[in-house]
């Protein structure tokens, strides 16, 4: 046999050799192989071995005090580095306003011997009109606020009722008139009755990314705070952020919500306490993708888990979700395509699981969504429904679940469909104790 040789497609055939080994498998450019830090690129910086750490204590710390401001300042330093930790030590820390997180940062407490938490709420009317435009508010004399507080300013919109909300810090004061750190972009006229409250979140952010708080006690002071939105506060909320990480953090008797992130992605929620709170444990907020909520202890609230509207992509798993006052686990608005698994479903007030009927449109139920292998026990009252199937909620998949109830039979229910529900599979679901096992209120 005869072999001929062509150099040609001998070079090409070594040249790729080589390049194969180095161009990226995504698109054919090459890959990084000495990553630098290069000014404007944060794709290819090496893995460095030490950030800047500021450590914050009541004493011997890197800064010492015990409120907002001790903190807030190793936060603004670490901001001005880029990144970094700030590692708070043993001791209570008072707040009078929010900390306010930037991207790139770690913060990490000494475990349940660092706590924060806040003063007693309280409230002043609101004496002088503001338009939207406004920079200030002037408060009735005897107020109690000073500069530096975090105020939340309620009132009325006159022309139409709805409730106004505006989260503002007070910067600079004259007499009763104080200055805002940013515009109210609301009107705040005395015909809605508007007043300022010393409530907010403990920990807050607004547009930020790549963030870890860990091993640190958040107590809200419940008994001597009113209600706070959850859509507004809680002792975490976050808004149009990404790529959070909660591990070790209890969440604890706030007035309002424990964690709370709105339009949040990639936000994960690991081996955390969210206990006590008024309303809900953890809220997976509006149009939030990818939340993961797994291996959190969530009870003693009005809601364990509340996937709020638009939530999708999302996976709750090996939760212990107990004798939360309303609902374990509550889905409705166009949450789509989650998954609920092996969670521990224990003492719900009204419903274990819960599919709302959320009826504003077209289609704005929660539809191929997955619940599996969870242990669902004692929901409810005489009435009580383990799982909920309401509105038009579709393309449902209920399977391998264990629902029990040891309290007799009243007339419990294990799994309720209404009558609007689309297409649902029940498979291999084990249910005892319940005077009925399945109602399926469709017509055939």
């Amino acid at each position: 046999m005869t072999i001929v040789f062509n150099r040609r497609v001998a070079i090409a055939a070594a040249l790729t050799a080589v390049t194969d080994s180095v161009v990226s498998s995504e698109d054919g450019r090459p890959k990084v192989t000495r990553p630098r830090a290069t000014d404007g690129d944060d794709r290819s910086e090496p893995d460095w071995d030490e950030h800047l750490t500021i450590t914050v204590g009541n004493q011997g710390a890197d800064i010492n005090g015990k409120d907002d401001r001790a903190i807030q300042a190793a936060v603004d330093y670490i901001r001005r580095m880029g990144t970094g930790t700030v590692k708070l030590t043993a001791g209570v820390f008072q707040l009078r306003n929010a900390i306010h997180l930037p991207s790139n940062l770690r913060m990490i407490g000494s475990g349940d011997d660092t706590v924060i938490t806040k003063a007693a709420s309280h409230s002043a009317n609101i004496v002088d009109d503001s338009d939207w435009y406004d920079q200030e508010i002037t408060l009735k004399a005897g107020h109690g606020f000073r500069v530096g507080d975090g105020v939340f300013i309620t009132a009325k919109n006159t022309n139409n009722g709805d409730a106004v909300h505006v989260k503002r810090t007070l910067v600079a004061n004259k007499g009763n008139r104080f200055k805002l750190n940013d515009g109210l972009r609301k009107n705040i006229w005395l015909t809605g009755k508007p007043k300022a409250t010393s409530v907010f979140p403990l920990l807050t952010s607004e547009y930020s990314a790549d963030v870890l708080i860990e091993n640190l006690v958040l107590d809200g002071n419940r008994a001597n705070n009113v209600n706070m939105n959850g859509n507004y506060g809680g002792c975490i909320f976050l808004q149009d952020c990404k790529r959070y990480t909660m591990r070790g953090v209890t969440t604890r008797n706030y007035n309002g919500d424990g964690i709370s992130f709105q339009i949040c992605h990639d936000v994960i929620v690991e081996n955390c306490k969210s206990h006590g709170n008024a309303d809900l444990g953890v809220h997976p907020g509006s149009g939030s993708q990818r939340p993961l909520i797994r291996k959190n202890h969530l009870f003693d609230n009005s809601i364990g888990i509340f996937w709020c509207w638009g939530v999708r992509y999302g996976l709750a798993e090996n939760n212990f979700i107990k004798s939360n006052k309303d609902y374990g686990i509550s889905i409705g608005h166009c949450d789509t395509d989650n998954t609920m698994r092996d969670n521990d479903v224990i003492d719900s007030g009204k419903v274990g699981i819960l599919f709302r009927n959320d009826t504003r449109g077209r289609d704005f139920w929660a539809n191929r969504n997955l619940i599996t292998k969870n242990r669902i026990s004692n929901s409810g009252g005489g009435s009580g429904v383990a799982i909920k199937l309401d509105g038009q909620t579709k393309d449902t998949k209920v399977i391998g679940n264990i629902i029990t109830d040891d309290r007799g039979q009243a007339e419990r229910i294990g799994i309720q469909v209404n009558a609007d529900v689309g297409n649902v599979q029940l498979i291999d679901n084990k249910i005892e104790g319940v005077k009925t096992r399945v109602i399926d209120n469709r017509v055939p």
